[in-house]
């Protein structure tokens, strides 16, 4: 096989040329270079923005962060943590996982921190991605595996005059830890997942807390038990043990798609406990109006949480569900007229998740950009590779999203594909591994097709769909479904390979 393109190569002489290049040094960039590392790759570089690794769990310190998942099944299989103090952990306890994770790889010392990646092209005739990097010199490298991850980025909603408010203003991902909430008056905006924790710790400590809700969500309670002492020592004695912890959590959270992945009859019984729930903590039938969706449980993410509902009750706290018109200099006037005046503005309202565009400016084959292909809605080959944009993959690209699982079940599955089309890279010596344009196309077919028939799709407005509602974000199935579909990438049959020719023959690799 021989490069058949007329551009000539680039005189790499003097650049080193890493074996793979990480963008992204949270939970994906981390599991990305211990499977790499495991697989034997070991000239690789992790490109990180920040001053530390975890990625959303370095940035979401607001009051209450904790995830909606097991412990025991978000955390990777191939690095167990039998320490887990809890049922469902907080931000601090997983980001002390993503630390310990770095020290046990000894991976600090392959992670390039203050680096802000601001584009990578590809150099068809060498085989090589180049980097580019914020204030510093380019990186090279044979491979890339953009980890930068989705909710990476603070989402504020399209708001007339959000610029305009003069109190203090912040992001439940950019938290004000030196703010004092003591004696004020405090707005938020938003009830999604990182609302109904803010709220709760926000109404302990201000004078008043004001709700704004644009629509409700369907709310589980969350009983979070501690992990005894006595089970820690075991699981940590007994690895099987805590596997079989992991594996029935697992199926446990199978079975929770047939009611919320698709509409069945399941779907009236997740909605009829949370209801149940609602009736329980809410006395007030009005109130309970005001929070019931009007949506089939699993449109939108379901809330899992026992603390909200109180919250919302306390002397202290006012839901408020006339829609917003606009921010003000002194807080925020809904559409009947009335301004709300306050001393702080919280923004609960998620991350700027890429469903159109590229995470990052990201330049193919014969100058293809990427970002203009996903104009209309992005798409990928089972969601971690891009039909030319050759050997350079995703993890939690297109259609890659859990609605009832652990994300770090799915990343796993791309993990194990990523290392495995990376070593092949590598080990073929290929300038090109490129996802036939047809195998890719025939994916997404199948994918949107079975798309229409999940509850994602039935009708509400959520951050899983573009504007004029294309879903680029979930997967149609279950998590058994995803994990066999990206065991069953075939780089023979679904891409093509092109070998590195005699002119890119001088391209050193770095040594770290």
């Amino acid at each position: 096989m021989a490069d058949d393109s007329t551009t000539s190569p680039r005189d790499l002489a003097d650049a080193p040329v890493y074996e793979t290049v990480i963008i992204g040094a949270g939970f994906a960039g981390i599991g990305a270079a211990i499977r790499l590392q495991q697989a034997g790759v070991e000239e690789f570089v992790l490109i990180e923005r920040d001053t530390r690794p975890g990625g959303t769990w370095r940035d979401n310190t607001y009051p209450g962060a904790a995830c909606d998942i097991p412990s025991r099944l978000y955390s990777f299989s191939f690095a167990p943590n039998p320490e887990w103090s809890h049922t469902y952990s907080g931000s601090e306890e997983i980001l002390r996982y993503i630390d310990r994770m770095v020290a046990d790889h000894d991976l600090d010392r392959r992670i390039r921190y203050r680096s802000t990646v601001t584009g990578v092209v590809f150099d068809e005739p060498n085989g090589v991605w180049e980097v580019a990097i914020e204030g510093a010199e380019p990186v090279f490298a044979r491979t890339i595996v953009v980890a930068s991850g989705p909710l990476s980025t603070p989402g504020y909603p399209d708001i007339r005059g959000i610029d305009e408010f003069t109190g203090t203003r912040m992001h439940s991902a950019d938290w004000d830890h030196d703010y004092d909430f003591t004696g004020k008056k405090v707005g938020v905006i938003g009830t999604g997942a990182s609302a109904v924790q803010i709220i709760p710790e926000l109404v302990e400590r201000a004078a008043q807390v004001s709700v704004f809700q644009r629509t409700p969500g369907w709310v589980l309670p969350r009983l979070n038990p501690a992990v005894s002492s006595r089970t820690r020592k075991a699981y940590k004695r007994i690895p099987l043990l805590q596997s079989a912890a992991r594996t029935a959590w697992y199926w446990g959270h199978e079975s929770v798609a047939l009611g919320v992945v698709w509409n069945s009859p399941l779907t009236r019984v997740v909605e009829a406990v949370s209801k149940a729930n609602m009736r329980a903590q809410v006395s007030d039938p009005w109130m309970r109006r005001q929070l019931t969706p009007d949506f089939r449980a699993g449109c939108k993410r379901l809330l899992m949480t026992s603390k909200y509902y109180p919250a919302l009750q306390k002397d202290n706290c006012r839901l408020i569900t006339w829609p917003i018109a606009r921010i003000s200099e002194r807080g925020v006037r809904t559409v009947e007229g009335v301004e709300h005046q306050f001393d702080c503005l919280v923004f609960a309202t998620g991350f700027e998740v890429s469903k159109q565009g590229s995470p990052i400016p990201i330049t193919g084959r014969e100058g293809r950009v990427l970002g203009d292909e996903f104009a209309r809605g992005a798409y990928a080959y089972r969601s971690f590779a891009v039909s030319g944009y050759p050997n350079l993959y995703f993890t939690f690209g297109p259609n890659s999203g859990p609605g009832h699982s652990s994300a770090l079940v799915y990343m796993e599955a791309q993990i194990d594909a990523i290392v495995m089309a990376v070593t092949t890279v590598l080990r073929r010596n290929l300038a090109v591994l490129d996802v036939r344009r047809e195998a890719q196309d025939q994916h997404n077919a199948d994918i949107q097709r079975r798309l229409t028939k999940t509850t994602w799709n039935s009708g509400c407005s959520s951050w899983y769909l573009t504007e004029d509602g294309f879903n680029a974000t979930m997967y149609p199935g279950f998590a058994t479904q995803y994990v066999a579909q990206m065991r069953g990438v075939d780089l023979t049959r679904d891409f093509t390979a092109v070998a590195l020719d005699d002119r890119a023959s001088h391209a050193r690799v770095s040594r770290v």
